[in-house]
């Protein structure tokens, strides 16, 4: 709760910024006015003379979401500056894992979504896509990183956990699973093992099979033109 001895003004900024920072803590399910006042050290009235209300509010605040994923960078290749994109949403989305089912939900998206979504469509245009397939791209890709960001906010890692007891519990509830146990004690529990390792395998995976599309397309309308 932030101190009520805290004169800064309130403003827009700073109802959007409390915002996140609540919501980085408790989540959206329960996030309310009155809770974002206690955070701003005010009153839930005084809020709503600088946000018109609780879906204002979290427009503006995917909005900073938004405006903290790295843009696709235009002096690289598509499908380089597609992956520096999408990792730094992975990353981005770890820091406010509230937010990913929100990111696409917003009837009234702000400058910085509409930013994003522009550069990203731009850069599958630069790179010769085609309408079609950079609906598609665009559309698949965003599908993985969000629901990997889904995902992992899910996994309970304990890093005082001790590897040995929790892999004999496991096998204890696997002993009819030989598959499951094969996989738990050969690669999960073995030290390095990091879930977050398999979002870039799979995001490269999609990108090579885009490439491919986008080369097949060219390729087709290359014929066609002939």
């Amino acid at each position: 709760m932030a101190s009520t001895t805290d004169r800064t003004p309130l403003s827009r900024e700073r109802v959007l910024d409390g915002g996140v920072a609540l919501a980085d803590r408790i989540g959206v399910m329960s996030f309310t006015i009155r809770k974002l006042a206690d955070e701003l050290g005010t009153r839930p009235m005084t809020i709503y003379h600088h946000v018109d209300g609780k879906d204002a509010i979290l427009d503006g605040m995917i909005d900073r979401v938004f405006a903290a994923i790295d843009l696709p960078p235009d002096d690289q290749p598509w499908k380089d500056a597609v992956r520096a994109r999408c990792v730094s949403a992975r990353s981005v989305l770890a820091r406010h894992p509230w937010a990913t089912p929100l990111m696409e939900s917003r009837s009234s998206p702000g400058p910085e979504t509409l930013a994003h979504h522009d550069a990203m469509l731009g850069t599958f245009r630069r790179g010769g896509l085609s309408l079609p397939l950079t609906a598609h791209a665009y559309a698949i890709l965003d599908s993985y990183v969000y629901g990997f960001a889904l995902q992992e906010a899910t996994l309970v890692v304990e890093a005082d956990v001790d590897l040995v007891d929790l892999a004999e519990g496991m096998l204890a509830a696997l002993a009819e699973y030989p598959h499951m146990a094969e996989f738990t004690t050969g690669h999960v529990l073995q030290p390095g093992y990091d879930f977050t390792s398999s979002f870039e395998f799979g995001l490269d995976l999609l990108l090579d099979g885009l490439a491919e599309a986008a080369a097949r397309e060219a390729s087709e309308d290359d014929a066609d033109r002939g």
